[in-house]
């Protein structure tokens, strides 16, 4: 991904959660490998990852969970198909705002899917 230095950077704020806006043109499958690389490659290492998408309109929401030396960190990526790669906005936020934002993300993908015992799991957890 060619923002991957405004990534590194973000990465160093103390908030648990980064959320990154961009455009893609890669399927949600690659895209998700693309964004776990660039974390890997930046020295973290990916403990879970997940993504969910619509195919009414091309967009979808990743999550990975990453972790370097004993401090973890929260990704979500918020992609839209495009031509190219294309950062649209990157934020880091804390705990509340975050998992805020990851279930209105994924309750705006398609509601039914706030049902699904892995979310039901996750928001448990979180």
């Amino acid at each position: 991904m060619e923002f991957k230095d405004q990534i590194k950077d973000k990465l160093s704020d103390k908030e648990l959660w980064m959320v990154i806006t961009f455009k893609t043109p890669y399927g949600p499958g690659e895209t998700m490998d693309r964004l776990a690389s660039v974390l890997e490659e930046l020295g973290w290492q990916v403990m879970f990852k997940a993504n969910w998408w619509t195919a009414d309109i091309p967009y979808g929401v990743i999550r990975i969970d990453i972790e370097q030396d004993g401090r973890e960190k929260i990704v979500l990526g918020r992609w839209i198909l495009g031509n190219k790669c294309e950062l649209l906005k990157i934020e880091s936020m804390d705990l509340e705002r975050g998992k805020n934002e990851f279930y209105r993300l994924i309750d705006g993908i398609t509601s039914t899917l706030i049902y699904d015992p892995v979310i039901r799991t996750m928001r448990e957890q979180y």
